[in-house]
C-alpha cells in the first residue's frame, strides 16, 4: 500500500505544477489524474505528456479516470452508455472507451477508476462540524425529491441490463490491456426510486451482485470507504468484514480513505480522525487482506483559510502517512 491522491480537470488546470510539485513535497509521490480536456479526444502524445509533467517532478501516474465520472447524466461525456440507448451512439461511446483502456495499457498506466451514475451526488444541506467547518451531509428526512429529472424513471432491471451490456463489451478489452477498472459505489444509498432513479450499487449486496458480473482480475472497485460506511445501519461494526469479503477476493484497486458520522440515510462527512469508524483499525484491515494500491483521501470538510482544499488534504495526507508509519509501511511505496 502507498498513499495517493486524485486530481479532477478543473483542479488540476488551475492549480498546475506548483501544487503538483506540493505534493511531492509532502511525500504523495502516486496520482489519479483527470486531465484536462475529452477523454475521448486522448492521443498516445497527450497522456505521454501528462506522465512526463508528473515524472519530472516525481509523481508517478497510477490511475487515470474514464470519461464517466460522477457527475449527473445530463453533465455526462457518456450519456449513451449510461441512458442505455440502443444504437451506435452507445456502442460508439463503448469502442472509445476500450481504445483509451489499450492506450493507458501500452504505457503501463495501472488502472482507470470511472462511475456508473445517473443523478449525481445528492446532498442536503451542510451541517456544522469541528470548529465551524461545513461537513457535505444527506439525511433522508430532510431532503425534497423532485421525482424523474434529466434520467428519467430507471427501475432495478434496467441499471443492472445497462451495467452489463458496458461491462461484457469493456472487461475483455482491460483484461487483454492489464489496466484494471475500478468502479465507485452510487454515493449514497438513495431510497429505491428517488429522483426516478433506483440505484443498484449504493449498498453492499448491490456491490457483490457488481464484482460477480464479468468476473476478471481486473474487474473491482474503487473503494469508497466513506460511500460504503453511507449504506450501513452501523458502520464502525461492520466496515472490517466488508473489506474482508472484497479485499480477500482481490476487489479493491483503490481506496479512498475517508470517515463519516451516522449512517444508512442519515450521515454527515469528516475528517479522518472524528468520525464513527476507527480508522487505524480499518487501515490494518486493507494490510490483512493484502491490498496494494493507493489509500487516497477523498471528499473533506470545507474550513476557512486563502487555500481550504489544499489544507485539508494536505492534514488527510499526514494522518494517513502517520498510519504507515505506525504500522511499520512505507508510505511512498518505493520500489513500484
Amino acid at each position: 500500500m502507498y498513499v495517493g491522491t486524485q486530481l479532477h480537470g478543473e483542479q488540476y488546470e488551475a492549480l498546475g505544477e506548483r501544487y503538483l510539485r506540493q505534493l511531492a513535497q509532502l511525500g504523495v509521490h502516486h496520482v489519479c489524474v483527470d486531465p484536462v480536456g475529452s477523454p475521448y479526444a486522448w492521443t498516445r502524445d497527450t497522456l505521454v505528456r501528462h506522465i512526463d509533467t508528473l515524472d519530472r517532478i516525481g509523481l508517478h501516474l497510477d490511475m487515470v479516470q474514464l470519461p464517466m465520472s460522477s457527475d449527473p447524466v445530463e453533465k455526462s461525456e457518456s450519456q449513451a452508455i449510461r441512458l442505455g440507448q440502443d444504437g451506435p451512439e452507445r456502442d460508439r461511446q463503448i469502442d472509445a472507451i476500450c481504445r483509451l483502456i489499450e492506450l493507458l495499457g501500452s504505457l503501463g498506466v495501472r488502472a482507470a477508476k470511472y462511475n456508473f451514475n445517473l443523478i449525481g451526488i445528492p446532498r442536503t444541506a451542510d451541517e456544522l462540524g469541528r470548529g465551524g467547518s461545513r461537513q457535505s451531509s444527506f439525511f433522508r428526512d430532510k431532503a425534497v425529491d423532485p421525482g424523474p429529472g434529466p434520467a428519467g424513471c430507471v427501475d432495478a432491471d434496467a441499471y443492472w441490463e445497462r451495467i452489463t451490456y458496458f461491462l461484457e463489451r469493456v472487461v475483455p478489452v482491460a483484461e487483454s490491456a492489464n489496466v484494471q477498472l475500478a468502479c465507485h459505489p452510487h454515493d449514497p444509498l438513495t431510497p429505491p426510486g428517488y429522483r426516478g432513479v433506483t440505484r443498484v450499487l449504493g449498498d453492499v449486496a448491490g456491490l457483490k451482485t457488481f464484482v460477480s458480473i464479468c468476473e476478471s482480475p481486473v474487474h473491482g472497485l474503487n473503494f469508497c470507504q466513506g460511500t460504503v460506511a453511507e449504506s450501513l445501519v452501523d458502520p464502525d461494526a461492520e466496515i472490517d468484514e466488508v473489506i474482508r469479503w472484497f479485499g480477500t477476493r482481490g476487489k479493491i484497486f483503490n481506496v479512498h480513505f475517508r470517515n463519516i458520522r451516522g449512517g444508512r440515510y442519515g450521515f454527515s462527512e469528516t475528517f479522518p480522525d472524528e468520525g464513527d469508524m476507527d480508522m487505524a483499525r480499518t487501515f490494518k484491515v486493507y494490510e490483512e487482506v493484502g491490498y496494494r494500491y493507493m489509500i487516497m483521501p477523498d471528499h473533506v470538510p470545507h474550513i476557512d483559510g486563502a487555500a481550504p482544499m489544499e489544507t485539508a488534504f494536505a492534514f488527510c495526507f499526514g494522518y494517513i502517512a502517520g498510519l504507515f508509519q505506525a504500522n511499520g509501511l512505507d508510505p511512498v511505496g518505493r520500489g513500484r
